[in-house]
């Protein structure tokens, strides 16, 4: 059984699509089995976080861990199945993912087109209404209101 010990990476490099954790041996370790191993950089060195989607992009990664002379080898394709690993990644990750832009500069003209356009839009459906309801007075008084 693997547990997580220590994940923390001794580098963080940002580009615009990725966020590159950089582990070195004393900052990554972990139990098998109730006995530890420290990460050796060996295989792959970095776990590779996509900004938008927060998921991890390099996942055919396979880290190395020693105990004394016994190396271990471990795909990221099984570390992603330890929660606590997932959890690690993730808030080391998360100051660094890309924030969606929720709010734009709207002028003046283009709110008062869309109220207008909501406008007309409800003066077709109180049309429908009277015409579902045949009142016919009311269907002429919207008509000339259009």
């Amino acid at each position: 059984m693997i547990t997580l010990k220590i994940l923390t990476p001794y580098h963080i490099k940002v580009s615009e699509e990725y966020i590159h954790l950089k582990l070195e041996h004393q900052f990554f370790s972990i139990y098998i089995n109730d006995e530890e191993y420290q990460f050796v950089p060996n295989e792959s060195k970095e776990i590779i976080v996509n900004r938008k989607t927060g998921e991890i992009f390099n996942t055919d990664a396979t880290f190395a861990f020693q105990k004394v002379e016994e190396v271990v080898y471990i795909p990221m394709s099984k570390l992603i199945y330890h929660p606590h690993f997932l959890n690690q990644v993730f808030q080391i990750a998360k100051p660094y993912y890309q924030k969606e832009e929720k709010t734009r500069d709207v002028d003046k003209a283009e709110i008062d087109l869309i109220i207008l356009e909501l406008e007309q839009q409800n003066k077709r459906r109180l049309i429908d209404k009277a015409l579902d309801n045949r009142d016919e007075e009311l269907f002429y008084k919207l008509i000339q209101m259009l």
